[in-house]
């Protein structure tokens, strides 16, 4: 898998996530075989203007590379001088969202809200490139809403201002994340670029990972919420292309998993933050068990590793139980 200069050694991508893809989160998934990690969506304004939070999102450790950093703005000039101001780091690629659709990002002009202006959107990516020799790539959607479904002749712009891919996510913003995923709309863009494509929504597991290959020709795919608890869903993905089967992950890996990831963020963030940001996250590591919602309120009261620990041991015995 190449984008631009840029080698990876497979063509499963982690998404960009909000409150999710921290860098302990993201060396986990880069030893699980993740082919590139994001950081988490970066203001570009808010580092124009040196927010100290935001330049602490741009934090990463080597063990994550290759990573791009996603930044989401709509002032070419700020972006410009953002890129510019953060070249000299280590990332692999610079992406810029325009498929974020929160709605205070859309309605700051942001995010999915740029679908419906591909004329400022090609501008971005040509201020963006002005500054970095490194690859820019866009993440974006099929569209605003289902009347104007608009993603081939947007991601031709992109390309014609230097893109060096694109990610599609196949719903319209107006769909959020849900409602089927327009696999043919991917695979029209797949058709009429010449930069890579990735395909991006509901890839949770091998087969849906060979439909969206299969069904859109696109050359990597990028997982978000299929990799939130399951973390080896890479590994996965990478045993089956290669005809192999992975391992069953039993409980003990699962909670061995969780607590490496609330080192890591300790490590990062300290153990109160550490430990709270994994508060809403955690009971996806067991997600599909018996008692879930249970089990989610034993994880919304940690404020402690060892009350982690606790809470786990009380996962088990409920399990246990049945």
């Amino acid at each position: 898998m190449q984008i631009g200069s840029l080698h990876l050694k497979n063509r499963y991508l982690l998404a960009p996530l909000a409150g999710i893809t921290d860098s302990a989160f993201r060396r986990i998934a880069a030893r699980q075989g993740a082919g590139l990690v994001y950081t988490e969506m970066v203001s570009a304004k808010a580092m124009d203007q040196k927010n100290r939070h935001t330049d602490e999102l741009l934090a990463f450790n080597i063990e994550e590379k290759p990573i791009g950093v996603q930044l989401f703005g709509h002032e070419p000039d700020v972006l410009q001088r953002t890129v510019s101001a953060i070249d000299s780091r280590e990332f692999d690629l610079i992406d810029l969202n325009m498929g974020c659709p929160v709605p205070k990002v859309v309605k700051n002009g942001e995010g999915s809200a740029l679908m419906k202006d591909p004329a400022l959107a090609a501008e971005l990516v040509r201020a963006c490139c002005r500054e970095t020799k490194k690859p820019v790539t866009v993440k974006m959607r099929i569209g605003f809403d289902a009347e104007h479904i608009n993603a081939v002749d947007f991601a031709r712009c992109l390309e014609d201002a230097g893109a060096a891919a694109v990610t599609v996510h196949g719903r319209t913003r107006e769909q959020y994340y849900a409602g089927i995923v327009q696999r043919d709309v991917i695979r029209q863009v797949k058709e009429a670029l010449t930069i890579p494509v990735i395909g991006n929504g509901d890839v949770t597991d091998a087969r849906s990972a060979a439909a969206m290959f299969e069904q859109t020709g696109c050359d990597a795919v990028m997982i978000g919420r299929g990799a939130i608890g399951n973390p080896w869903i890479f590994r996965d993905l990478i045993a089956a292309e290669q005809g192999t089967e992975a391992e069953k992950i039993t409980f003990d890996d699962k909670a061995d998993m969780l607590l490496e990831q609330a080192r890591l963020s300790i490590s990062e963030h300290g153990e109160k933050t550490g430990i709270c940001r994994l508060r809403g996250t955690a009971g996806w590591y067991f997600k599909g068990m018996r008692h879930a919602a249970r089990i989610r309120d034993l994880f919304h009261q940690v404020s402690t590793y060892a009350e982690l620990e606790e809470a786990l041991n009380n996962v088990r015995l409920l399990t246990e139980a049945d």
